[in-house]
């Protein structure tokens, strides 16, 4: 395999490919069986068109800028998520003679224009939703490349960017020009090409780019940056996280809404909707640290204790008003409409249908609908959610209902889907594995085939579980290991114990399920901090502390609640210690649920995940699916 031929699909020299196209005539096609065996699954057909028409036009630019030895990097992956730049160009400066790289985005855009008036958004003909601008698209690429290739590390000026535009005129995109353009982000159309010609010799002279290609795509890549880790200086400072593509895209249909807002009092729900790792919370982040800095009224709200009481003690360490920006979803229950400008939802999926508990006082208890109360709250709601992360009897935040209470208050909704990955080394596959492996979507459970972005392996016993995720932390990983509701949690701590009692149990090894409350005891961090406080590796987490966090490896016991029987999993609701679960709970509930805790379990690893069932034909079926063992 070529060097770094885990992170493109294809690599040959511009003379070379020109030939090949030209001679072969199948470029399309060998890049889409590239796919297939990469992705596990076919390219859509509108990527199919733009490698057999665009691609070939930027070939042939270069080769007619005497630039035919400069290697192309095609549909190369950044690192650590399931984004790909179509071309990165690798090669030698003219001037310096240091390697020099150009990232390419290609449009067969013939026209587009700028939505409702924000050129960050555009609107192109044979799309039904906007896009972002293609300018700021290949910025966005560019900037996260240098955060996280190390070749890059000290040479951030050696990388640029343009989308080039073959197929449209000025005229017809001449709207899209208003966002500024720099050396990272720049537009060439088709009117343009001898520009364009020019622009690339000014970047890349006329020499082999081989050595420079072999080192971008054998650099170390950077660990990403954990979310909890950069919060501070995200909401405090200044942007951390380098949005791409969609959650740009997200970002700034929120920042129109909250334009039109204050401008012509116009209200708008957004929905933001995604899977595990698609950068919900990062683009939560980056709303609430940018409409701080500049003075819009904004809260953070969540269903999750853990996260939100994470968030107020990380991003809030030294503000306390940084800490009231960080709230719950039943805290809106006595809200003026409208009074305040941005509520961002985090963790939507975890609405429920009222904010009423038995603490509620009497004259609250309406049975109005919690989504209704947020939506009434703001001038401009946000959710973001994940349909498959409904865990608990009772969550209801889905994209239908959000927009169906916004259509009863005739409230214009907004939904941007997140296709892309940041977790789980930036491994789609591995999330659609998981999603057919317990039966979420897709064909049922299937063989993984390693992609190079993500480890899973399987365990015989807990302790060699523990015993393998104890060797990567002392390699300076993070790790956790996390199970399903299966063991009752003692929740009392009483003054003369000595340690946490072991709740879960398994032979002869045994270990405490994470500190129930608020406050650090005996060692172990509350359990809000189970996820993000080195200490919490002591413990097991539930889905409960776990939900919303992300760390480098996971280790998951699947217990007795989910079975795998003959030919299909089997759900035990005996075996459930949850809580949650009531006699009054149907059985097609906790089944949904019971899958989607596992889902969530099985989604939090950043480097890799190690898999143990309590039930022995589990475990068995559970190695004929993932080769590997520890």
């Amino acid at each position: 395999m070529l060097p770094g031929g885990d992170l493109l699909l294809f690599r040959e020299s511009a003379a070379s490919l020109a030939g090949r196209t030209r001679i072969e005539g199948r470029l399309a096609e060998l890049l889409s069986e590239n796919f297939l065996h990469r992705h596990g699954h076919r390219p859509a057909p509108s990527e199919v068109r733009s490698w057999d028409r665009s691609i070939p036009a930027l070939t042939n630019a270069l080769v007619e800028a005497g630039l035919g030895d400069v290697e192309m990097l095609l549909e190369y992956g950044l690192p650590l998520t399931s984004k790909r730049a179509d071309v990165i160009l690798a090669g030698v400066h003219p001037s310096t003679g240091a390697p020099s790289y150009v990232v390419v985005e290609l449009k067969q855009w013939s026209e587009a224009r700028p939505e409702d008036g924000d050129p960050l958004r555009c609107r192109v003909p044979s799309y039904e939703q906007p896009l972002l601008n293609p300018i700021e698209q290949v910025r966005g690429y560019c900037d996260y490349l240098v955060s996280f290739n190390g070749a890059l590390e000290h040479s951030p000026d050696s990388v640029t960017g343009v989308a080039y535009l073959h197929n449209a005129t000025d005229l017809t995109v001449a709207g899209l020009r208003e966002v500024q353009e720099d050396h990272r982000g720049r537009m060439f159309t088709g009117d343009q090409r001898g520009a364009f010609l020019d622009h690339l010799r000014s970047r890349l002279a006329p020499k082999p780019g081989a050595a420079a290609a072999d080192e971008l795509l054998q650099a170390k890549v950077r660990p990403s940056r954990q979310l909890m880790a950069v919060a501070a200086e995200e909401v405090r400072d200044r942007e951390q996280f380098v949005l791409l593509d969609e959650q740009r895209l997200a970002y700034e249909t929120v920042m129109s809404a909250v334009r039109k807002a204050r401008r012509a009092n116009r209200k708008q729900v957004v929905v933001v909707a995604g899977g595990p790792g698609s950068g919900k919370s990062v683009i939560a982040l980056s709303l609430l640290g940018d409409l701080y800095r500049r003075g819009v009224p904004a809260l953070h709200a969540t269903g999750s204790q853990s996260f939100t009481k994470t968030m107020r003690k990380v991003a809030g360490a030294r503000k306390p008003e940084v800490q009231r920006l960080f709230r719950y979803f039943n805290s809106f229950m006595e809200a003026e409409p409208n009074d305040i400008d941005v509520l961002i939802c985090d963790e939507a999926h975890r609405l429920r249908k009222t904010s009423a508990n038995r603490y509620t006082k009497a004259a609250l208890r309406t049975g109005r609908p919690q989504v209704a109360e947020l939506i009434d709250a703001a001038r401009v709601p946000v959710f973001l959610l994940d349909q498959h992360q409904v865990v608990r009897p009772g969550e209801m935040g889905t994209v239908d209902e959000i927009r169906r209470a916004a259509a009863e208050r005739e409230v214009g909704c907004q939904v941007v889907e997140l296709d892309s990955q940041f977790r789980c080394g930036g491994s789609e596959a591995y999330v659609r594995w998981v999603t057919g492996l317990l039966g979420l979507e897709g064909g049922g459970p299937e063989v993984w085939e390693p992609d190079g972005k993500v480890q899973l392996l399987t365990a015989s016993s807990p302790r060699e579980l523990e015993e393998f995720l104890e060797s990567r932390r002392a390699e300076g990983y993070g790790a956790r290991i996390s199970a399903g509701y299966c063991w009752k949690w003692t929740t009392k701590i009483t003054p003369g114990m000595t340690a946490l009692p072991a709740d879960v149990v398994i032979g002869d090894w045994s270990k405490p399920w994470n500190l129930y409350g608020d406050r650090a005891l005996l060692g172990a961090p509350p359990a809000p901090l189970w996820a993000t406080d080195p200490a919490g590796f002591q413990q097991v987490g539930c889905v409960y502390t776990a939900q919303g966090f992300e760390y480098d490896w996971s280790g998951v016991i699947m217990g007795p609640d989910l079975v795998w029987r003959t030919d299909r999993w089997v759900v035990d609701r005996t075996a459930s210690k949850d809580p949650s679960f009531t006699r009054a709970t149907p059985d097609e509930d906790v089944e949904r649920l019971v899958r989607n805790t596992y889902k969530v379990l099985l989604t939090r690893g950043m480097v890799g995940t190690v898999i143990y069932s309590t039930d022995a034909e589990t475990r068995e079926k559970l190695r004929t699916l993932i080769p590997t063992t520890t």
